[in-house]
């Protein structure tokens, strides 16, 4: 597959991929308005982070070294098929050790919620870790669709499980809210049954198929998706290690502020819920944009680049192609981040009161949403950063990173700590700024020094137009004086106002990106958005 071939698939799946996590976050982001009017909000705070934390913990800790290791495997010839599925089975078993391991450590190292309010704590503890082993069963399939570019597959098989838990999350709510916890256990089952599910159907039909046999797929039979010989490569093995001491690491600068609320007890189930749910809605941009194209175009750069090959040795077609993708993804997520940023800071406390009335819009909830839109803007640069960094990194400069993460953990669980201390749940997310910004610091060194012999700046695209920034400069001074004058406490006709404000700075803003960066709007027509891409193919 030659490499304008790989960056189309990898377009498309970034396309599909925030097409899906925008209905994700609609879907969660209406779940939570709804659950929030029939259950407390130290019960949300409860599942959303304390038993959320400890399924993602397991999840990512049995399969995220897995997967970053054989996606990378497979885009050269060294491994077999074969190798890389049996060494994705060992993800089972060290989900059982983890579950187990974790099982224990929520429930009898870890202050336990009141019974009376929040009852059937220990039983939802075990559904959630179930939940996540069950899920590891698809683990396998995930990759060889993801290796394979089936972006319709994940979009279809996420979909339906999330449709599926959402049902069960509203049914039992409303006519068995006496369950407590009981009813998102029961959801996050019915979530990663679905999951499974899915994916074990489409490959038992496609397998064998004429379909399978006209992409030349390496696996023939349905006995080829079960352990068997040849044995794992060590070399592949080796790598999975490397990228396992890196994922727990990456683990607790990711959910740190989960671990320190969890283990720390520095807020009470209440502040966690309204800090959760504030989290949630600050993270909607980052997660059903940034995240998809930082783990499509992580596929793209593997494929592409040579791992750990100086990049004079590689073909030089190929890396300017990587160049020039990474300069525009540069640009586009920094655009983005920056509009977020500005009219993030403006709208937060009408945000949040339309969503969750004084609940959410008293109190720290605002200043939280404000401070969380200036942390996208670092989330965002550091996705694409790092994504090609972890792409183009020889197994020795993973080894070497991990002791950057290392220190970067735990400052961060020591900055989190005291910050929250001084500043209250708006410490969290000071501490995961500059966490965010040495992380970003690191990353631009290693692609200035990577492209440094070559003629390509990708990191120009970290450079916006004057005339844009001064769009984003006068759009927010004119909506913080709109929002000073005219929200929140004067009625639905001054809310109005303010968002024609808002609405008009924000066309502004458009009309300039449009005007002074032609080649960024090019990129984004072509390569990620599936309409304009079938036009020009």
């Amino acid at each position: 597959m030659s490499s304008q071939d790989v960056l189309k698939n990898a377009s498309t799946l970034a396309s599909y991929n925030v097409l899906l996590q925008v209905m994700f976050r609609v879907l969660t982001f209406l779940l939570n308005a709804f659950t929030l009017r029939f259950v407390s909000k130290e019960l949300i705070g409860v599942v959303n982070v304390r038993l959320t934390l400890l399924y993602s913990t397991l999840v990512f800790l049995s399969r995220e070294a897995f997967r970053r290791a054989c996606l990378s495997g497979v885009s050269g010839t060294n491994y077999s098929w074969r190798q890389v599925i049996n060494l994705l089975w060992l993800t089972l078993p060290l989900g059982v050790l983890w579950a187990a391991l974790l099982v224990c450590v929520w429930l009898w190292f870890l202050e336990l919620p009141n019974q009376q309010t929040i009852p059937y704590y220990g039983s939802a503890v075990v559904l959630f870790a179930l939940s996540g082993v069950q899920e590891l069963l698809a683990e396998p399939l995930w990759v060889l669709a993801q290796a394979h570019m089936f972006v319709r597959l994940k979009v279809v098989a996420e979909s339906l499980a999330m449709i599926a838990k959402c049902s069960v999350t509203v049914v039992l709510v409303v006519f068995a809210h006496e369950w407590g916890l009981y009813i998102f256990s029961a959801a996050h089952l019915v979530y990663t049954g679905f999951l499974v599910l899915c994916y074990a159907v489409y490959f038992i039909r496609f397998l064998g198929s004429q379909e399978a046999a006209k992409k030349g797929f390496p696996l023939k039979c349905v006995g080829d998706l079960l352990p068997s010989r040849p044995l794992i490569d060590w070399t592949l093995a080796r790598l999975t290690w490397s990228f396992f001491k890196q994922s727990f690491l990456k683990q607790i600068l990711t959910e740190g502020e989960r671990y320190v609320m969890t283990f720390l007890n520095v807020l009470s189930f209440g502040d966690q819920g309204v800090y959760d749910i504030v989290n949630n809605l600050g993270s909607m941009v980052a997660r059903f944009i940034f995240l998809p194209i930082e783990e499509s175009f992580y596929v793209f750069f593997a494929k592409v680049l040579e791992r750990g090959r100086d990049v004079r040795s590689q073909k030089q077609e190929e890396v300017a192609i990587a160049a020039e993708v990474l300069e525009r993804l540069l640009k586009l997520v920094l655009v983005v981040g920056l509009i977020i940023t500005v009219f993030g800071y403006a709208f937060s406390h009408l945000a949040l009161d339309i969503y969750g009335g004084s609940l959410l819009s008293s109190g720290a909830g605002p200043t939280l949403l404000r401070c969380y839109s200036c942390y996208v803007l670092l989330l965002a640069v550091n996705g694409v950063t790092e994504c090609f960094v972890f792409a183009a990194m020889s197994q020795e400069e993973v080894d070497k990173y991990n002791l950057v993460m290392l220190a970067l953990s735990v400052s961060f669980l020591f900055l989190s700590y005291m910050l929250t201390w001084w500043a209250g749940s708006v410490g969290f997310i000071l501490a995961n700024c500059l966490n965010m910004g040495l992380r970003i610091m690191h990353s631009v060194l290693y692609i200035h020094h990577y492209f440094l012999p070559t003629q390509w700046k990708p990191l120009r695209g970290l450079l916006p137009s004057p005339l844009l920034l001064l769009a984003l400069a006068v759009s927010t001074v004119v909506t913080a004086l709109s929002e000073g004058v005219f929200c929140c406490d004067g009625g639905w006709l001054l809310r109005l106002v303010h968002i024609s404000v808002g609405a008009v700075c924000l066309l502004i803003v458009f009309v300039t990106v449009v005007l002074t960066e032609t080649q960024l709007i090019q990129f984004v027509r072509t390569q990620l958005l599936p309409r304009y891409r079938k036009k020009h193919t």
